[in-house]
């Protein structure tokens, strides 16, 4: 299989961030409510997720490796992403008012989301060269849309459903989680 389609496939489904690594799970409860809600903190996500992972793998490798500040990594990578949501914010409230009306609120919590920062980690992490980084941070993107997209789903369907007194509410959310989670650990053995 091509490196590329690998690496795409290891990021969305078999190593997925919310799902298998556990990672930004605070908007995957939080925010999967509603699907349109779901779908707008995905796709804010995906866009953040790709620019930081386009500034943060230059940063490391031509600026930090030779100033020898390798030990800074989190903190630099840190207040790159919040610069860049903020950034990213003012645009849209400048150029596209309408985009950033729906999204806003989405923005600002994407600078707490620690699955950009585990992104931008994992790619100086395991290796990989700039393209291979950015196939990497889109596979992890787009594995984050999809497990907020169907976990929006299974809530619209725990709405209507019968469900027990003692599991309604959050005790039937982290069930459904649990049994989301794994589903997509079936996918292990799909890429080695």
């Amino acid at each position: 299989m091509n490196e590329t389609i690998s690496i795409f496939l290891k990021s969305a489904i078999i190593d997925n961030v919310v799902l298998i690594q556990y990672l930004a799970i605070c908007p995957f409860i939080g925010m999967t409510n509603d699907t349109e809600k779901a779908t707008g903190m995905g796709l804010a996500t995906t866009f953040v997720i790709m620019l930081a992972t386009a500034v943060t793998w230059p940063l490391y490798h031509f600026v930090m490796i030779p100033l020898g500040l390798q030990f800074l990594q989190t903190l630099f990578f840190i207040l790159v992403i919040a610069s860049l949501v903020q950034l990213v914010e003012f645009f849209l409230k400048k150029k596209v008012p309408g985009l950033y009306n729906s999204m806003g609120v989405y923005l600002a919590l994407i600078t707490t989301n620690c699955a950009v920062l585990g992104v931008t980690i994992n790619c100086i992490g395991k290796n990989y060269n700039y393209g291979q980084s950015l196939v990497y941070a889109f596979g992890t993107a787009m594995g984050f849309l999809l497990s907020m997209v169907i976990m929006s789903a299974v809530r619209s369907r725990v709405k209507i459903a019968k469900i027990p007194e003692s599991f309604k509410g959050t005790p039937v959310l982290y069930v459904s989680a649990s049994l989301l989670s794994l589903a997509f650990l079936g996918f292990k053995g799909l890429i080695k």
